[in-house]
């Protein structure tokens, strides 16, 4: 075993015991499906000119989320805009040595590299502790509601950033975010580039058959038929024609199985690393150089 599954392995071991019996899914497996939920999520932003950190209240149906966005660096309209979607339980906005935070690694301590407006948009549910977070992920129809009021975000920004005359978006993110990516141009496809990182478009297998699936709930892994038709969007995501996706997949990956993920792409060229999903996640210098190659 090299030290690439051997981190993944050890990552998942000891999530499992924190986690308990608070798994993903393990109350519900009841939930609306992608297209439904992001065609009614509601969410509202001010017009973008200059940095600042926005926290917005995202509504679908009766449920209220709290989501957030931040304008790291702005240079203007002239010059293109990276919209950034952290991973899993991160807090992108939380700077302090030690916090987990690709965005601050990729990005913000080289900021000055990027001859681009910089944002990132903080996911509902990672405003809190990591109990509260656990506690909501317990629910299917929760977890799908944060990846398509983040998806609604990215395209409300978007919006925006049109509305001011910007002409070439760009949008990114690791894991987590690499779905958000994907789901968004699998439902909007109105950014001008795609850079999802560690992720496809199976997202149902990365929690039956892949070593995540150990953070799984019973419920779920006893009914693998009704979270593969709810979380796996590849027919959608392949019905975009279009060649905008430039993705980076990890070939020692645990989570993002790269076996199962690259089919996700057939059409598009993939940038794969040898690496694991927490490796992988740590290489910020290989990371950065393939977001900036698409600028």
């Amino acid at each position: 075993m090299n030290k690439h599954i051997f981190f993944d392995r050890l990552t998942v071991f000891i999530a499992a015991l924190v986690t308990g019996r608070k798994k993903f899914f393990a109350q519900s497996i009841d939930s609306r499906g992608f297209e439904e939920l992001i065609e009614s999520a509601k969410v509202e932003i001010p017009a973008i000119d200059g940095e600042t950190t926005n926290e917005v209240e995202a509504i679908i149906g009766e449920s209220r989320l709290a989501a957030a966005y931040r304008v790291e660096q702005w240079l203007g309209t002239d010059f293109p805009t990276i919209i950034y979607h952290h991973g899993n339980n991160e807090r992108p906005f939380d700077y302090r040595a030690g916090a987990k935070n690709t965005f601050f690694n990729i990005f913000v301590k080289h900021r000055e590299a990027f001859r681009a407006n910089l944002m990132v948009v903080r996911a509902p549910f990672h405003d809190g502790s990591l109990k509260r977070y656990q506690n909501q992920m317990t629910e299917l129809e929760n977890f799908m509601i944060m990846l398509a009021v983040s998806v609604k975000m990215n395209e409300a920004i978007i919006r925006r950033l049109r509305e001011k005359g910007a002409k070439r978006t760009i949008t990114s993110g690791i894991s987590l975010g690499g779905w958000v990516t994907n789901l968004h141009r699998s439902y909007f496809n109105s950014a001008t580039i795609y850079v999802p990182l560690l992720a496809g478009a199976f997202l149902g297998e990365v929690f039956l058959t892949s070593r995540y699936r150990k953070l799984t709930g019973k419920k779920a892994l006893e009914n693998p038929e009704v979270i593969r038709r709810r979380l796996n969007f590849h027919t959608a995501f392949a019905n975009v024609t279009e060649s905008k996706v430039f993705p980076l997949l990890a070939t020692y990956d645990q989570f993002i199985a790269y076996e199962v993920q690259k089919a996700s792409y057939e059409r598009h060229p993939i940038k794969t690393i040898e690496a694991g999903h927490v490796t992988g996640a740590l290489k910020a210098d290989l990371l950065r150089a393939h977001v900036m190659a698409q600028l």
